[in-house]
């Protein structure tokens, strides 16, 4: 399960995806994530799959990958699908197990939010699977850097949101290590009910706090003895300069999400017309 979560990682490949500015990047997942939640009809998700899968298949990412990423969300997801399936109502009663309905409405809310979640993990994952940590802070201090005007530190906030991404797949690895150490070691961190559980994990938190910690203090060090001193006064070895192919990926992004909003006015118009 430690090694499933993708969520941080970068995958190397030569494609378009992965030659695009960081930026384009950074702003298409955003529209792309706000499009799922425009709409709620079958035409919008339909169109959104599409567009998905094909950026998938331009960012020459394996797809089992991709969908390795998900094996961590299937107890959230089951657990969203179950409370909307069970807890809304509208329409007709489809079925009744004891005093809990099942209906239309519940059924089409389940769906939609099964499929919304699916996508917000594929699509904001394959940012990160095309994007270096240091070319996603590039794209973030860049993006936000008009708030500089009014002191807002964003050269520091993004270095840290860099630093978390980049750490996520070391803690992971390290984590999994420890577990297999302690499993060798005679530890049983399988059986039990959930109180045993939990203070099994005890042996492994307490290492993995230690060597984050540890790890922390390494990466304060380099950072100071290389006279790492914040943003002020910084320059760029590859300042970011919009080419073709990110104008391109713009509009498409930006039709793809127009596309999107109409459809869902016209289904609303027709639906009430009718």
């Amino acid at each position: 399960m430690i090694r499933d979560i993708t969520i941080g990682q970068y995958y190397p490949a030569k494609s378009i995806l992965h030659r695009l500015d960081p930026r384009v990047k950074i702003v298409c997942t955003l529209l792309f994530l706000i499009s799922l939640f425009l709409n709620k009809n079958v035409i919008s998700y339909a169109l959104a799959t599409v567009f998905l899968f094909c950026v998938i298949k331009l960012s020459k990412v394996p797809f089992k990958f991709i969908m390795k990423g998900l094996k961590p969300i299937i107890m959230i997801l089951m657990i969203t699908v179950v409370l909307n399936l069970f807890l809304t109502s509208g329409g007709d009663v489809l079925f009744q197990v004891w005093k809990l309905k099942v209906t239309e409405e519940g059924l089409r809310t389940a769906v939609y939010m099964a499929i919304r979640l699916i996508y917000l993990i594929m699509g904001s994952s394959l940012m990160t699977f095309t994007t270096t940590p240091n070319a996603l802070t590039d794209g973030i201090e860049k993006l936000l850097h008009p708030l500089n005007k009014i002191k807002v530190p964003v050269h520091e906030i993004a270095m840290m949101m860099s630093i978390a991404l980049r750490f996520i797949p070391i803690l992971l690895e390290e984590t999994d290590k420890i577990m297999k150490a302690q499993i060798a070691r005679g530890a049983d961190l399988e059986s039990g009910n959930i109180l045993q559980k939990a203070k099994s994990m005890i042996p492994i938190l307490v290492p993995l706090f230690v060597s984050a910690f540890r790890r922390a203090n390494d990466l304060a060090m380099a950072m100071e003895s290389r006279c790492y001193r914040g943003g002020d006064g910084r320059t760029k070895m590859k300042p970011l300069v919009y080419g073709s192919s990110d104008r391109i990926a713009y509009a498409v992004t930006w039709g793809y999400l127009i596309a999107v909003f109409l459809i869902g006015r016209f289904v609303a118009v027709k639906l009430w017309i009718f």
